[in-house]
């Protein structure tokens, strides 16, 4: 284990340093790569994504969120063993995408409505990218096929939730969330927190878009193929490798594109990990559950796919 921890040291401290000095040698081209990314960032993800946290933080306060979690909490807990608060947030995740289901489980979480001994469960059940980004941004964006977006989200939506249903404890739950108390929604504090929380977002993209031209840089520096650059941009960030995939539909090129949403790249994943470390979820085990998450959703889309290519 100590063998591990230095080895991931070293390769972090290698990455890190790597990445400073280009910045520092080449300034130019890697800060245009963040501009980029703040505006992808401010033109796409921002107004996509503001209103649905700002509304969710208050939604969560009301009366209705309480029927609803009730309501949902006997097929929560049947099929996933988690709460209705945690079916809630799946709910939420897989209509509003990422990062919204990880901030919900963040706000539960400090809220006492997820218990600690179900909040991985919820975590990988309410990490998901949503319709707008697969179907619209994917589907008819880049591959100009509403169909083959479609395929894309249900395919997605089955690795996340297949996977989940495999972690559905075999016992009943040891403990139970504290009993809801509905609270009087507040827009300001709802806005700070979810206008902190966006900037946070746009800080990943912007980075990782500078990041994803490093690789992309290296990848001609050794004279990598360009398949092997673009698997590499997409585990760095994931939309960049499904644009670089989806210029020659396959099978195989949707089945990565899949797996690059579901798994969620290391942008996706930092922007997680912000809010789910807050909720105690361990980021070791989110990781092992995201990989086999996206590998699913790779072979469901992979079969669906080669049915109408």
């Amino acid at each position: 284990m100590n063998v591990l921890k230095r080895v991931r040291g070293a390769l972090l401290s290698a990455a890190i340093s790597a990445a400073l000095i280009l910045l520092l040698v080449f300034p130019a081209r890697y800060t245009e790569s963040v501009r980029e990314g703040i505006s992808l960032w401010a033109v796409s993800v921002l107004p996509a994504t503001l209103p649905f946290l700002i509304l969710t933080a208050l939604f969560t306060k009301l009366p209705l969120y309480k029927k609803i979690a009730k309501r949902l909490s006997p097929f929560a807990q049947t099929l996933f063993g988690v709460s209705g608060d945690g079916g809630c947030a799946a709910l939420l995740s897989a209509i509003s995408g990422y990062p919204v289901g990880a901030k919900t489980v963040q706000m539960l979480a400090e809220r006492g409505r997820i218990g600690r001994d179900e909040v991985l469960r919820v975590a990988a059940l309410a990490t998901t990218s949503g319709p707008a980004f697969l179907i619209g941004a994917v589907g008819c964006g880049m591959l100009k096929s509403p169909l083959l977006g479609q395929i894309l989200y249900i395919s997605h939506l089955a690795g996340v939730y297949l996977v989940c249903l495999a972690m559905r404890p075999h016992k009943k739950r040891g403990s139970a969330p504290a009993a809801f108390a509905a609270e009087r929604p507040d827009l300001g504090e709802a806005i700070s927190s979810s206008v902190l929380s966006v900037l946070c977002v746009g800080a990943a993209i912007a980075l990782f878009n500078a990041f994803g031209e490093m690789v992309a840089d290296f990848g001609a520096l050794l004279s990598l193929p360009p398949a092997v650059v673009a698997l590499l941009r997409g585990l760095m960030e994931m939309t960049a490798g499904c644009a670089q995939f989806c210029q020659t539909p396959s099978s195989l090129s949707l089945g990565l594109c899949a797996f690059f949403t579901t798994f969620g790249g290391m942008c996706v994943l930092v922007q997680q990990a912000a809010f789910l470390k807050r909720a105690g979820v361990k980021m070791l085990p989110f990781l092992g559950v995201k990989l086999a998450q996206g590998l699913l959703a790779a072979a469901i889309c992979m079969g669906l796919s080669a049915l109408v290519l």
